[in-house]
């Protein structure tokens, strides 16, 4: 089993403790974030059509827009967010409290919800199976660590990019939410890799850049990708493969 070694306390002004230098080598492993890094979930517009049961006009979807604009600032959709990753139950009621937040979805809540649990909704980036690929061929080993509340492995399976991976941490089955320490170590267990050994890329600074916390090297990708578009997942090559 690989050892875990987590980086020396540090004051304000750097490590208390001198400590002699670790090499920097190529990673052995890389973690992936879902949502927002290797996927990103169909158009709000399609979805809402396909939920609602009437043709929705270009003012009314704008309208309903709107309203889920105005509903992430709402006091019981903010306190439904809290902890929202830890379990299955917690996920549903975190985000069928925001969707019901617009009226005219509120009776489509829970449609809206199977919706993003299932994989045909899910669309890879441009330059996902692309960089998987050229990660397996490296002899890189591959994982998942995300904050979500349903397996992600079908999706993954549609569009058969989940062959490439030896690990899937998904934060409900563990009752916690990145950037607990557990979730990282447990994919680098599972995996066989130091985490001083593994990158973690993903898009959220807190939740994937503190991966750093836990050990590991960390990537952080710039948000606002469409579905479907290049992620910029090409970067994640060059980082493995050096300088190192």
């Amino acid at each position: 089993m690989p050892t875990h070694r987590m980086p020396p306390v540090s004051g304000p002004e750097g490590p208390i403790r001198t400590v002699a230098p670790a090499p920097v080598t190529p990673p052995k492993a890389v973690l992936f974030d879902f949502s927002g890094t290797l996927f990103q979930i169909r158009p709000y517009e399609d979805r809402i059509r396909a939920a609602l049961p009437d043709p929705v006009d270009g003012p009314a979807m704008d309208a309903i827009l709107t309203s889920l604009e105005a509903g992430l600032a709402d006091p019981g959709v903010i306190e439904a967010q809290y902890a929202r990753d830890v379990s299955s139950r917690a996920h549903r009621h975190a985000f069928t409290t925001w969707y019901a937040s617009a009226p005219a979805l509120a009776p489509f809540a829970g449609v809206l919800y199977e919706q993003l649990r299932s994989p045909e909704h899910w669309l890879p980036y441009a330059d996902t199976e692309r960089t998987l690929a050229g990660l397996d061929a490296r002899g890189i080993a591959l994982g998942v660590v995300s904050d979500v509340g349903w397996d992600l492995r079908p999706t993954f399976a549609r569009h058969g990019l989940d062959r490439w991976f030896g690990s899937w941490v998904h934060s409900y089955e563990h009752a916690t939410e990145k950037p607990d320490p557990r979730l990282f170590g447990h994919a680098c267990a599972e995996l066989g890799v130091a985490p001083a050994d593994t990158l973690m890329v993903g898009d959220h600074p807190a939740k994937d850049g503190g991966a750093a916390g836990a050990g590991l090297r960390s990537y952080v990708l710039p948000g606002g990708a469409v579905a479907g578009a290049v992620r910029g997942l090409g970067a994640v090559l060059r980082l493995v493969d050096g300088p190192h």
